[in-house]
């Protein structure tokens, strides 16, 4: 555990800044200490990149926040979005240091006239398209509604009884997948999803098994919530109910 003040010396991120993102659901302490301090656990500071990293996409915060609670919200996905941004980003920087050397070596009365380091073209037109992929979709704008709706206690409540209904699906792992009980339990996750987040398509259902099922974040907690197994019984399950 880091206190709040080891987190912000060891991010860079200021004390109040930190405070803030607590006061409006962003980013909440793992726990607080007897005398009210906060204190940060990892998963506390993985959240705080990924709050970075988007900031990096100049997402407001307001939009992070709905976009981390979203089940959808795919880390590895954003990951790259990310490198591929800074990675731009380098390229000008460099530019520019390459154009700011020329400018410091010329000749006395040689004239360069290089605007292109300062052209931003490329980077603005690559993040706007990475803002629109999470920001502009049917059901980002339906969960960013209910969202909008909830307390910061409404929000942690929901999320909490979506985890337990990994919990269910990890007592049932040695059914077939196809079996009645399971299938059961795949639409009342479905149902969960629809009435909490965003119309649960079958497209988006499918693609939720898969991310569940993938190395990360998902995987980790759902395996941590039902047992071990329990992220791919689930995808399986998914996959099943779907006709896939």
């Amino acid at each position: 555990m880091k206190t709040v003040n080891e987190v912000s010396k060891l991010t860079g991120v200021s004390i109040r800044t930190l405070q803030y993102y607590d006061k409006i659901g962003l980013l909440s302490p793992a726990e607080r200490t007897a005398a009210g301090y906060r204190l940060y656990d990892d998963a506390a500071l993985e959240r705080l990149q990924q709050i970075l990293l988007l900031r990096e996409l100049e997402f407001p915060l307001t939009e992070i926040r709905t976009i981390l609670s979203s089940p959808g919200f795919d880390r590895n996905r954003a990951l790259s979005q990310q490198i591929e941004l800074l990675t731009l980003k380098k390229e000008r920087l460099e530019g520019i240091i390459r154009l700011a050397r020329e400018l410091q070596s010329k000749q006395k009365g040689e004239v360069i006239m290089d605007f292109n380091a300062f052209d931003t073209k490329k980077l603005d037109e690559y993040a706007e398209r990475a803002k629109m992929e999470w920001g502009n979709t049917k059901e980002y704008a339906e969960f960013s509604e209910k969202e909008s709706c909830r307390t910061k206690e409404d929000g942690k409540m929901i999320a909490g009884d979506f985890m337990k209904l990994f919990e269910s699906f990890g007592r049932l792992r040695d059914l077939p997948a196809d079996s009645a009980e399971v299938r059961a339990m795949v639409e009342k996750l479905r149902s969960f999803i629809t009435e909490h987040y965003y119309n649960c398509s079958d497209d988006i259902l499918f693609s939720l098994g898969q991310m569940y099922a993938a190395d990360g974040e998902f995987r980790e907690n759902i395996d941590k919530a039902g047992g071990g197994g329990t992220a791919e019984f689930v995808s399986r399950a998914i996959a099943v109910y779907c006709g896939r």
